[in-house]
């Protein structure tokens, strides 16, 4: 059991260090973590495309038959909050993978596509 003492214990450090990590950062730690297992192999534009989806239907599956609900989740119990910041996650993680396989730079593609945006659906402030 000390041993899963220690490893928890290293984790949560990682935890801590990682409050403000990028796009890039992620990239590179899911890359890693990837190689470390032998995982790269499995991981085609198809299958992390897929692995996504699958992904995005858990994640609506915590709002199924919730209606509605309030910005924030004021009247969500926290270990909701914690299974829909979980999902969320698998769900970045795959597209972050996704992108680095596919050579895109998700950041320089969101920005690009932000000000596409701008220019489409102007403000409508003077």
């Amino acid at each position: 059991m000390e041993g899963e003492e220690k490893k928890m214990e290293r984790l949560e450090k990682k935890e801590e260090n990682m409050e403000d990590v990028g796009l890039k950062e992620l990239s590179k730690k899911l890359k890693e973590f990837a190689m470390e297992r032998d995982w790269e192999q499995y991981h085609s534009p198809r299958n992390l495309l897929l692995a996504m989806v699958g992904e995005v239907g858990e994640l609506s599956e915590i709002f199924m038959w919730r209606g509605e609900v309030a910005k924030g989740l004021p009247n969500w119990k926290d270990s909701d909050k914690e299974h829909l910041g979980e999902e969320l996650s698998d769900v970045l993680l795959y597209l972050i993978r996704l992108a680095d396989i596919c050579g895109i730079d998700l950041g320089d593609a969101a920005i690009k596509k932000i000000v596409k945006n701008a220019i489409k659906y102007p403000s409508k402030t003077f």
